[in-house]
């Protein structure tokens, strides 16, 4: 094989551990590239780059895109309430694509002729790599020996132990994914239908038992202060309310949904910022948008989810989608209170200058003073009018 230029997509794990050495010891010049979207910590990332030139690559970058990701996909999935499936909040997976879009433009930068990942053959990742790299970085080979070796976990760490790199690769119970937006867990009672997971498979378990208050303020649907805190920086907003959420259990829940491969699929999570966001933010929208501004953009952004999460970002709709969102956000401005407790949180209010319900023309189910007695039997009457000539004609279906 001729030696190629070859990036690739690196998170240290057991995969893309073996990918860089097996295609360094076949003579290639490995260019190894961790695209951070929020979920590698500092200590991570250095440890990645250790064991990349432990690895034998040539090169390693870490690519830094977690302001990209908030811009131009977390940004929407708050102003759309996205939630899959009603439940989950498309967390690790939608970092993929941004994941996936840097790697294939430091790929073009470096003119690179080939990029390589871990993904196997059976999940949604590989299609969401494959494809972005096939429209990002047309031409360039795409490799993933994983996939198309079939190989095992032990494989790869015999593979790895008999050229010198050792690293604890045990093959645990539980498989993680960190996010900025949420951790997704694999394996263990997720297999089976009937279980739910049990406490020890959470990284993050209830450290405060006291009830509190949180208190999350937003400007044109963008979170501006937490508990009177306020942050220009949006991650660390989010941090912060994970942070919060954290501490009480929040946002654990298992997702069942359609793979885009067409197999069903099972993933338990623990998201405690999206969900207390996305559900203030909800609340906040209830007040100040209109009805038809509700029902519509509730219509778009479960497309925006699901092309998101079906690897469709690239769809040219979907900055048609956002530009409709950000309309719809110029006026949902205000603080939402949260009661968090353990494993749980119900919101309580907003205080907001655009509630539309502090209506001058009446107050819900006490009095109306924008219209008389007589103007609304009225009104009602007109209502009924398609009704009353449907019934008069065919009374029989009267129910």
């Amino acid at each position: 094989m001729s030696k190629k230029k070859i990036v690739v997509a690196f998170s240290g794990g057991l995969d893309t551990s073996y990918t860089v050495m097996r295609l360094a010891n076949e003579g290639n010049e490995v260019y190894a590239a961790c695209a951070n979207t929020g979920g590698f910590s500092p200590e991570q990332l250095k440890k990645n780059e250790e064991n990349a030139y432990r690895l034998g690559a040539k090169a390693y970058v870490t690519l830094d895109v977690t302001q990209e990701y908030y811009e131009k996909s977390l940004k929407y999935m708050i102003f759309g309430n996205v939630l899959r499936n009603n439940c989950y909040p498309i967390s690790v997976s939608s970092e993929r694509i941004f994941q996936a879009i840097a790697i294939a433009r430091y790929a073009r930068e470096i003119g690179a002729d080939a990029i390589a990942h871990g993904s196997t053959g059976a999940g949604n990742d590989q299609i969401r790599f494959d494809m972005t790299f096939l429209v990002m970085a047309p031409g360039v080979e795409i490799i993933t020996l994983t996939r198309d070796q079939a190989l095992t976990r032990q494989e790869e760490v015999d593979y790895l132990n008999a050229h010198g790199f050792t690293a604890d690769f045990t093959r645990l119970k539980y498989s993680y994914n960190v996010g900025i937006w949420g951790t997704s867990i694999c394996g263990g009672e997720i297999l089976d239908s009937t279980q739910g997971l049990p406490e020890e498979a959470y990284l993050k378990h209830v450290t405060k038992e006291e009830e509190s208050e949180l208190r999350i303020t937003f400007e044109k649907g963008e979170i501006v202060a937490v508990d009177g805190e306020t942050f220009t920086d949006k991650i660390a907003a989010i941090q912060k309310i994970e942070e919060r959420g954290a501490a009480y259990g929040i946002g654990r829940d298992c997702n069942v949904g359609d793979t885009i491969i067409g197999i069903k699929g099972r993933v338990g999570f623990e998201a405690a910022a999206p969900k207390l966001i996305i559900e203030a933010h909800r609340l906040l929208e209830k007040y100040t948008l209109s009805k038809w501004q509700q029902y519509w953009k509730d219509q778009v952004a479960n497309w925006y989810g699901m092309f998101l999460h079906e690897s469709q970002y690239l769809e040219p709709v979907m900055p048609d989608i956002e530009a409709m969102l950000d309309s719809s956000q110029r006026n949902v401005n205000g603080t939402v209170i949260l009661r968090l407790r353990p494993l749980g949180f119900e919101t309580v209010g907003v205080d907001s200058p655009d509630d539309l319900l502090k209506s001058k023309l009446g107050e819900y189910g006490e009095m109306q003073r924008g219209w008389t007695a007589d103007e609304a039997k009225g009104f009602i009457k007109v209502l009924s009018t398609p009704l009353r000539v449907y019934y008069g004609i065919h009374p029989e279906e009267k129910r």
